[in-house]
């Protein structure tokens, strides 16, 4: 059933239109941009599912395209338009962290993070260069690991800063495991880092853990 075929004091659309946005469900968000359910489901009904399937919102922007396709009413056409609300989250984010200082958005941080490798199924290892006011020049992707593991380079680590003409880092890593506790690993691999990194005088500012739940800053924890 379209939007339109719901009964009047049901459609999101009127609902939004002259109570604000602040005044809809995630799931009545979420079937805007559905626009249509499947036989034997309304399109307020299909959404409900997909947010209690993925955990709440969080979880369905974070679930990748593999997650979204093995859905059940799921078209190409309605996946395609989840994954460009995720691009377009990711782009918002980069603009906000490209503009001002990275750390005066610690929040900021967390959620662009979290949408680049919270989802992920393999570990991924990333470093967001900055530029000398701590701006983001580029976030990269730089090695990918197994369920429980990565192969990191220092010198790739530091042959990227130097390309991007960086004055400084964040390190981050995903767990697929769910759990952002960093390992003793991953602390040795941060201080490994940063003494190479120091070599052509770029600093590490921090390093996260980041689940589809959310992140860890190794720095807040005094690991860094």
């Amino acid at each position: 059933m379209p939007l339109k075929g719901l009964p009047p004091d049901t459609r999101p659309r009127e609902k939004l239109l002259q109570r604000g946005p602040g005044a809809l469900s995630d799931a009545e968000l979420l079937a805007l941009l559905l626009r249509t359910g499947i036989p034997g489901k309304n399109v307020v009904q299909l959404a409900q599912e997909l947010v209690d399937r993925f955990g709440g919102i969080a979880g369905l922007l974070h679930s990748g395209a593999d997650a979204l396709k093995a859905v059940k009413g799921l078209g190409p056409a309605k996946r395609a338009e989840i994954l460009a609300v995720v691009e377009l989250a990711r782009r918002a984010l980069a603009q906000e962290l490209q503009q001002r200082p990275l750390f005066d958005s610690p929040t900021a941080v967390g959620h662009y993070l979290q949408l680049h490798l919270g989802h992920k199924p393999h570990e991924v290892f990333a470093v967001l260069f900055l530029d000398s006011q701590h701006r983001l020049l580029a976030l990269e992707e730089l090695f990918r690991g197994t369920l429980a593991q990565t192969s990191v380079y220092p010198r790739e680590v530091v042959l990227r800063a130097l390309h991007h003409h960086a004055a400084a880092v964040v390190l981050a890593h995903n767990h697929p495991s769910g759990v952002a506790e960093p390992s003793r690993a991953d602390e040795t691999l941060t201080q490994t880092l940063k003494a190479a990194l120091a070599l052509v005088d770029v600093r590490v500012l921090d390093h996260f853990i980041v689940t589809a739940q959310g992140c860890r800053s190794m720095a807040e924890m005094g690991r860094v």
